[in-house]
């Protein structure tokens, strides 16, 4: 399962200390101008090194676009993207060959497959999203070419909210040698009504699938979420005027299906599982053991997953746009043969 997408289909490759990781693109209508310089700004938000409280690993990510553009514009061919590995340390992780990290996905990976790449988690590692970041930026720049508009923000860190409030409380967590979560927002603006489908691909589902397979995602909330479970009908129904709706309580989607208002979603992010403390864990034997782990980490990773829900929503935004457009045009044609 490395390919996310049923019309607008994206396969990420490559590992975390590998040479390099990227993205092959399937599916992106011809005709759209995209330079490397269009991805490159999405790139520069997510990558690290750009702050003390992010991982000091200090990778460009720079893109290069090998395939499925010419004269700066899409032909319709896939468009593979590549993002190589600069800065890789990986006897920083000679420790722990043996030995699973906890709330890392070590044990499971072994446990699957039996074998895993102990250097940063390889394809496990949150690395892996800076392809899934140059894919959205393609789609988001898809649909920018719509009017459609895909924004993302840092809500909420270690339980504070405010910038400086989540600024201290990220850096208080680093001087620990620990880690706190976090709670990102994302919207879509003027994404058109009609998208999704009824039943088993309601909007709301293949979202909430989308932020659910990024790496450290506990929780997805559309429109009200959580809070809807405590408001009365009367409070929670979007009253319909001649102009729109009067409210958005339900994130944009009824009935799967998008309605014209905003699509609103949130996701709550667990704290980083790499720290410095000392914790308890078990060996590929089984053998109890204590590990501190060392190397370069985020405080907060929520911080840097902003641009990556960004990404993912975007692509389910432009698979399902696609989607439409076929079924548009059948039904067109289908009014044109009856006429």
């Amino acid at each position: 399962m490395n390919t996310f997408g049923k019309n607008f289909r994206c396969t990420t490759f490559g590992e975390s200390h590998g040479k390099a990781i990227g993205v092959v693109i399937d599916g992106c209508p011809p005709g759209i101008t995209l330079t490397e310089e269009t991805i490159q700004p999405a790139m520069d938000r997510r990558r690290p090194g750009t702050g003390p409280l992010v991982s000091q690993r200090e990778e460009t990510d720079r893109v290069e676009i090998l395939s499925g553009v010419f004269e700066g514009s899409t032909t319709g061919a896939p468009i593979c993207i590549l993002i190589r590995n600069v800065d890789v340390r990986s006897g920083d992780y000679d420790d722990m060959r043996e030995v699973f990290r906890p709330g890392h996905a070590d044990v499971s990976y072994f446990t699957k497959y039996g074998i895993r790449d102990h250097r940063g988690g390889g394809r496990s590692s949150g690395r892996e999203t800076a392809a899934r970041v140059a894919a959205g930026a393609v789609a988001a720049h898809c649909l920018a070419s719509v009017g459609i508009r895909v924004e993302g923000r840092l809500a909420e860190a270690g339980g504070i909210t405010g910038p400086e409030g989540m600024h201290k409380a990220i850096a208080d967590a680093r001087d620990a040698q620990d880690s706190v979560g976090g709670i990102i927002e994302i919207v879509a603006r003027d994404c058109p009504p009609g998208l999704g489908d009824p039943v088993f691909a309601k909007m709301g589902a293949e979202i909430a699938a989308a932020m659910m397979g990024i790496g450290g995602v506990k929780g997805v909330e559309i429109g009200e979420g959580f809070r809807a479970a405590r408001m009365r009908g009367s409070e929670h129904n979007d009253a319909m005027r001649s102009t729109g709706f009067s409210t958005n309580h339900a994130g944009g989607m009824l009935g799967g299906i998008t309605t014209g208002s905003d699509i609103l979603v949130r996701i709550a992010v667990k704290p980083t599982p790499s720290v410095g403390k000392v914790q308890y864990t078990v060996d590929m034997h089984g053998n109890e053991t204590e590990i501190r782990i060392r190397g370069r980490h985020d405080p907060c990773i929520a911080v840097r997953i902003v641009p990556v829900a960004e990404a993912m929503l975007s692509l389910v935004l432009m698979d399902r746009l696609l989607e439409q457009l076929k079924y548009d045009g059948f039904r067109a044609k289908l009014h044109t043969e009856e006429d």
